[in-house]
C-alpha cells in the first residue's frame, strides 16, 4: 500500500481554497485612508481626497474632487482624479493608468507604472520610474527625470482657445541624465524641450530639443 505524505492533504486544501476577496470603499462626501500595511479593494469617493499609507495593498483608486496620495511600497491599482493631484512615494508598483484633470501627477524613485500618464492642467514629474505606457498632456511642465524610462512616448495635445487664456506660459519639457523616452515625441504646441546629453529619445516632431549637460537645464 502507498502512504502519502501527511501535509499532502492540507496543502490541497489550501490550494482549493477561495482567495479572500479584499473589501472595497466606496463613498460620496468624505475622504479615504488606507492604514500602512492594510489590504484593500478598489477606492472611490467623489468629494474627498485619497491616502494610502505605506506598504498596503489595493486595488483602483478614483475621486473626483480630491488628492489622491500614495505613501512608500505601495501595490495599487490605477489611480484617477479630476480636481486633484496624484503623488506617489518611492516604490510604488501602479498596475494601471494615472490620470487627472486639473492637477500635477509626481511619481519617485523605484517608481513602477503598467500603463499611461495623463493630465490636462498640472505638472508631471518623475524620478527613477519606468512607465509601460506613454504621457499625454496639454498645459503644465514635463520632467522625465533621471534613469526615468517612458515606453510609449509623449504627445503634447494642441490646447483650445480656454487653455490658451488659462495658461499663456509655454511648458517646459526636461528628459534629465540617463532617462530614455521610447516612442515618438509629438507637440502640437510651442513647448522649450530640454534634453540631456546622456538622455536617449524617439523622434521629434512639433520642437526643437536643446541638449544640456549637468544635473538641470541653463536657466533652471
Amino acid at each position: 500500500m502507498r502512504i502519502r505524505p501527511l501535509y499532502v492533504l492540507p496543502l490541497a486544501l489550501v490550494l482549493a481554497a477561495p482567495a479572500f476577496a479584499a473589501q472595497d470603499i466606496d463613498k460620496v462626501n468624505g475622504s479615504i485612508t488606507v492604514e500602512p500595511g492594510q489590504t484593500a479593494g478598489n477606492l472611490e469617493t467623489v468629494n474627498g481626497s485619497i491616502r494610502i499609507g505605506a506598504n498596503a495593498r489595493t486595488g483602483k483608486a478614483e475621486t473626483v474632487n480630491g488628492s489622491i496620495t500614495v505613501a512608500e511600497n505601495v501595490e495599487a491599482g490605477g489611480l484617477e482624479t479630476v480636481n486633484g493631484s496624484i503623488r506617489v512615494a518611492g516604490n510604488g508598483k501602479l498596475s494601471s493608468n494615472l490620470e487627472t484633470v486639473n492637477g500635477g501627477v509626481f511619481v519617485d524613485r523605484g517608481g513602477d507604472v503598467h500603463g499611461d500618464i495623463e493630465t490636462v492642467n498640472g505638472a508631471i514629474g518623475l524620478v527613477d520610474t519606468d512607465l509601460s505606457g506613454g504621457i499625454t498632456t496639454v498645459n503644465g511642465d514635463l520632467t522625465v527625470g533621471v534613469n526615468s524610462h517612458v515606453k510609449g512616448g509623449i504627445r503634447y495635445t494642441k490646447p483650445n482657445q480656454s487653455w490658451f487664456s488659462f495658461n499663456k506660459r509655454d511648458p517646459k519639457v526636461i528628459i534629465g541624465p540617463n532617462a530614455v523616452v521610447d516612442g515618438p515625441l509629438v507637440f502640437e504646441r510651442k513647448v522649450e524641450l530640454y534634453v540631456h546629453n546622456s538622455a536617449k529619445i524617439g523622434p521629434v516632431t512639433g520642437a526643437t530639443a536643446m541638449r544640456f549637460d549637468g544635473a538641470t537645464p541653463p536657466g533652471q
